[in-house]
């Protein structure tokens, strides 16, 4: 296996700090909801890092799918990450659901498209087995 690309970015200061990706292209500062306790205050936070990114690179992975199978796409079709924070005792996890909107495909092909998708993409492949990954079509 080739290492395609490596992404860097450092947080300081935990979930109420701040992150920077090495290029600078991505300079965020961080949050903690209401619902975890925080302050509730203007930055974003890693679950929502984590879903921007999931849903992002499983619609870049569907679309690899839809290609090699010869299915067509509208440019109307969207994919939502759903990231949800959970607690078991003194460990926390995540929780996804993958929602996707396909105009034009029914039910079943938009099902079967996003489990193909899910086997190819990386982030399902890094969560597979740890993770309770949900997938959806609205």
């Amino acid at each position: 296996m080739s290492n395609l690309y490596t992404a860097t970015a450092t947080a300081t200061g935990g979930r109420a700090g701040h992150t920077k990706s090495d290029d600078g292209r991505l300079d965020l500062n961080l949050s903690v909801p209401k619902g975890m306790g925080g302050d509730d205050g203007p930055g974003t936070n890693p679950e929502q890092l984590f879903a921007a990114g999931y849903a992002a690179c499983f619609q870049g992975a569907l679309g690899n799918v839809a290609r090699r199978d010869k299915i067509t796409l509208s440019g109307d079709q969207t994919i939502t990450a759903m990231v949800g924070l959970t607690r078991d005792g003194g460990a926390f996890g995540l929780d996804v659901e993958l929602q996707g909107h396909f105009p034009g495909l029914d039910e079943e092909q938009a099902l079967n498209l996003m489990r193909a998708a899910h086997e190819v993409c990386p982030y399902s492949n890094a969560t597979r087995g740890n993770v309770d990954v949900r997938l959806s079509v609205k």
